[in-house]
């Protein structure tokens, strides 16, 4: 779902992708503002820290297509770990899915909002492509 609305003058757009938190905690998936689309933190489901980070990556590019935009696109990103160690099992994902486009990039080590998540990950990206 996609929403308008309007910010001293500035178009704004709310993305929801329907995820159970978003209702919980009063927020959306991504807000598309100022030129840039930001994505929430996401956690993605699965076993192993690999299966949530590929999981995550999917609901990511998921909201990133409902305003036109790719990884390609994706100029900031932002990994929270609780353990940093699981974190280099997920550097193959994050090279297929950035490729020649690598954005800056952050890794925090971190508690997430349930002990059953093992990453989260937050973009900012292009708005208009450029």
């Amino acid at each position: 779902m996609v929403c308008p609305y309007l910010l001293e003058g500035y178009d704004m757009k709310r993305i929801s992708s329907g995820g159970e938190f978003e209702a919980k905690l009063g927020y959306c998936r991504a807000v598309v503002a100022g030129g840039f689309v930001h994505v929430a933190g996401t956690v993605g489901q699965g076993d192993t820290t690999v299966d949530q980070c590929r999981d995550a990556l999917r609901i990511i590019g998921d909201a990133l297509a409902k305003v036109g935009c790719g990884f390609e696109h994706v100029v900031r990103v932002t990994y929270m770990l609780p353990d940093r160690s699981e974190f280099e099992a997920c550097f193959p994902i994050l090279k297929e899915t950035f490729g020649a486009n690598p954005p800056a990039a952050t890794m925090i080590e971190c508690g997430l909002i349930d002990d059953k998540y093992r990453i989260e990950i937050e973009v900012t990206a292009l708005a208009s492509g450029d």
